[in-house]
């Protein structure tokens, strides 16, 4: 199924529709970094980026989640998950939602027409069966829309997920082709398609034998070599006129996103995360850096219940993400 991609579709950062794809759906996802598709768990939150993440144990599980993002931003996300014994088959649907309040709506001269309330959602089913011991793969169909006013696209998109899980030794690698599809409908109604924000995505998560620590190491855009996005003359608007294009180094580091999960007891688990890309596309020359890049959370897990908190800074704003997984089975334990 891989030899399909076409390497036309591989696009950086900036030159894609559909970019709100690649947003966390969930506080767990969020607090290790935004990207991660091989942590060891039970959140079915997390399969939304991996459909070879669903497990026989995420049965009649659901996760809701709300994050209070930036500027007014809202986002809300939910996943549940059934398993289809007599298919031995795991079975998800997902959606995540963004709202950005309303705007006001002029014309060229500035004249005030009225407000228009812009809106991003993806609706997906995702689906995934055990091949032999270790291996787990899967695949996620997609239904993408958004809605800007008198400007909307719609699009369909496919994943595929591929994951190893060595259980002995709390060992699990995984691979994610994601968002191959095509665009159903043209923002101005032309047959002038734009490509999806394909990505190539490999992550291996360890957990320590005799210690509460599991650790991620997560890498995204394989497909290209340098993923940053470059605005010259805003650069040049702002009065950095010496920026330099990015070093070697900056651009092999952008691919990776390292987390880290502290176990305190079997009911209260502490995450953290450090995205490079992020903190780069963030740090200005005239602004603190601060913490740029980093995210934390941390989660509370009762028998039927997880409570999941999430954070992040972008420069001087934080965000606040809150997961609630439950299990809606009668007997099922999270």
């Amino acid at each position: 199924m891989f030899c399909i991609i076409r390497l036309p579709a591989q696009t950086l950062g900036g030159n894609a529709v559909f970019n709100f794809l690649a947003q966390s759906n969930t506080a767990q996802l969020s607090a290790l970094g935004g990207v991660n598709v091989s942590a060891i768990g039970n959140d079915v939150g997390m399969a939304f980026h991996n459909p070879a993440l669903l497990r026989n144990g995420m049965n009649q599980q659901m996760s809701a989640s709300f994050n209070s993002f930036l500027a007014g931003i809202r986002n809300y996300s939910l996943t549940t998950a059934v398993h289809a014994e007599e298919m031995q088959t795991n079975f998800a649907v997902g959606a995540n939602y963004f709202d950005y309040g309303n705007i006001t709506q002029t014309d060229a001269s500035g004249l005030i027409l009225g407000t228009f309330r812009p809106v991003d959602y993806v609706v997906q089913v995702m689906a995934s069966r055990q091949y032999h011991e270790r291996f787990r793969y899967g695949a996620t169909l997609k239904y993408i829309h958004s809605n800007y006013g008198q400007f909307r696209s719609s699009g369909l998109a496919l994943d595929i997920g591929l994951s190893y899980y060595d259980s002995a030794n709390q060992l699990q690698v995984s691979v994610v082709v994601k968002n191959m599809g095509t665009q159903l409908s043209t923002y101005d109604g032309s047959n002038r398609k734009e490509e999806l924000p394909f990505d190539l995505q490999a992550g291996v998560t360890k957990r320590l034998e005799n210690a509460p620590f599991q650790f991620s190491l997560t890498a995204h855009h394989l497909q290209a070599f340098n993923t940053y996005y470059n605005d010259t003359s805003f650069r040049a608007r702002e009065g950095e006129n010496g920026y330099a294009n990015n070093t070697t180094v900056q651009k092999i580091f952008s691919h990776f996103v390292l987390s880290a999960q502290v176990f305190l007891s079997d009911k209260l688990e502490i995450d953290a995360g450090y995205n490079f890309q992020r903190r780069q596309d963030l740090n200005a020359f005239n602004v603190t850096s601060g913490l740029n890049g980093f995210t934390f959370g941390t989660a509370v897990m009762l028998k039927k219940l997880q409570i999941r908190y999430a954070a992040g800074f972008y420069q001087s704003n934080l965000f606040n993400q809150l997961s609630l997984n439950l299990n809606w089975g009668r007997g099922g334990v999270l």
